[in-house]
């Protein structure tokens, strides 16, 4: 069966978009198409039908393809908890952890469930459309690798090289991946593709002809930048730390940058409306006095990111915009820290132990082994919702009696404060679900004009394929894929 894998020069080079645009263009073209990276690293993830959890990306990919997200286009997801640990997610389900002794000839072992899932999608569709992970450059890395190389090999898969121009230094980029890697991995790269250019593209037609002469890959196009990438869900938290604005006569909500910050794309639909700035409060900056709503987002490390809130000061903030009257709303792990008491007796998230909450809400939390994955349905401020659940834990106190939704089968969920202001929630994407979204806004005083927003996604997809086919040989991608 047909597949094409793109790897990247390095690390955000826009593989990720690449690979939902063409998996839309190929579905435009009448091809049954299936998104696939092998092996992951993000807290920001989503539910899948079959009861797991994938990258973000993985399930925008798959929206792209018009298919529901499967843990098979995702076998192997590494959710960092710490600087030098991770949670290792294998079929969509927790199998325990990863730290930097053992990554290595544990992530090796891991190639077969990689190429069972793979061989699955295979007999599902036409093409699959696979995603590498940072940078095959990266040699140190080359041993046990299952992510870029390591796969293309054992699949046998062409791979296309993705270099970023807008960092610049990109002919350096191409040419040096070839001159460092494996002369058989190098075999495997069929050509190359310049992505995020801004401009005339004929301006670069020199060094897009010198990079053809010192590679001998061919190149398939330059991409220019994106612009509807904004209107789709990021999956990469580095994004988090660009263009931080201050919103002037807008609305603006704010939302701490926490260091295990898990499913911030839950803010995406708020940052699209028009009149709503949402603002992430990077390490290091007060949370602003004039946010007419703080969130406190999802984490992969709820009691190490509730010791840095304090760290930060935010508390203070948050504290402060608590006493002028004005609303709180924590999501899953932030839902957590609003509570009384964390309590960890089984050392889900470290050493076991106790930690005192932000005291907000009338709740105690007590982590458990047990991880809660599943899709959900209900109402909240008396508006529909569709949403999903991924979190360790279980809630419990006086401020659930208010809770925050009722789910389809009668079951609350989350808690709010006697007087309405601070409220939290185990759901992830509730913004998504326009009645929702708009009866919130409502509360802070504002008008929701964004509309429906998967919609808006969709929309851009198609927007970006249209693009993709205007400057990519696409033509050659499938004759590649198809050899």
């Amino acid at each position: 069966m047909a597949a094409i894998m793109l790897q990247g020069t390095g690390s955000d080079v826009g593989k990720s978009l690449l690979v939902a645009g063409i998996c839309r263009a190929l579905v435009r073209r009448g091809y049954s198409v299936r998104p696939f990276k092998p092996q992951n690293m993000s807290n920001n993830a989503a539910v899948t039908a079959d009861g797991g959890e994938i990258g973000r990306a993985q399930a925008l990919q798959a929206i792209a393809a018009g298919v529901e997200p499967h843990t098979d286009m995702n076998p192997v997801l590494l959710k960092p908890q710490a600087d030098r640990t991770s949670q290792l997610v294998v079929h969509g389900q927790v199998r325990g952890k990863l730290g930097s002794g053992n990554f290595r000839s544990a992530r090796g072992e891991l190639l077969e469930a990689v190429l069972a899932s793979y061989r699955r999608l295979q007999a599902q569709c036409d093409i699959v459309v696979v995603e590498g992970a940072g940078s095959p450059a990266e040699v140190n890395l080359r041993a046990g690798d299952i992510a870029n190389m390591g796969f293309a090999r054992a699949a046998e898969v062409s791979v296309i090289l993705v270099g970023d121009i807008d960092r610049g230094g990109v002919i350096a980029a191409v040419a040096g991946t070839k001159a460092v890697i494996d002369p058989a991995d190098a075999a495997m790269i069929r050509g190359f593709l310049i992505n995020k250019f801004r401009g005339d593209p004929a301006l670069f037609e020199d060094g897009y002809r010198h990079i053809e002469h010192l590679t001998g890959w061919k190149g398939f196009g330059v991409v220019p930048w994106l612009g509807q990438a904004v209107r789709l869900p990021s999956e990469d938290a580095v994004v988090l730390e660009r263009g931080q604005g201050v919103a002037g006569e807008r609305l603006m909500i704010a939302c701490p940058i926490l260091p295990r910050i898990a499913n911030f794309d839950d803010l995406d639909p708020l940052k699209l409306e028009p009149g709503v700035d949402v603002v992430m409060v990077p390490p290091g900056q007060p949370i602003p006095a004039e946010a007419a709503l703080i969130i406190l987002p999802g984490s992969k490390a709820t009691i190490a990111d509730l010791q840095a809130v304090r760290d930060q000061g935010w508390d203070i903030d948050i504290r402060a915009h608590h006493r002028r009257g004005r609303p709180i709303l924590g999501i899953c792990g932030g839902y957590q820290m609003l509570g009384r008491r964390i309590d960890d007796p089984d050392g889900i998230e470290g050493s076991p132990g106790c930690v005192d909450g932000l005291g907000l809400l009338d709740v105690e939390t007590r982590l458990t082994r047990v991880k809660t994955l599943e899709r959900t349905n209900g109402t909240a401020l008396g508006q529909a919702f569709s949403g999903y659940e991924m979190h360790v834990g279980v809630t419990s106190g006086p401020d659930c009696a208010l809770p925050f939704a009722i789910m389809e089968a009668g079951k609350p969920d989350g808690a709010s404060s006697k007087d309405g202001t601070v409220m939290g929630t185990y759901i992830h994407g509730l913004f998504a679900s326009t009645g929702l979204r708009s009866a919130y806004l409502e509360r802070l005083g504002h008008e929701s004009a964004l509309g429906d927003y998967q919609v808006s996604v969709d929309e851009a997809l198609d927007q970006i394929a249209i693009q993709l086919e205007e400057h990519v040989d696409m033509d050659g991608l499938i004759q590649i894929a198809m050899a």
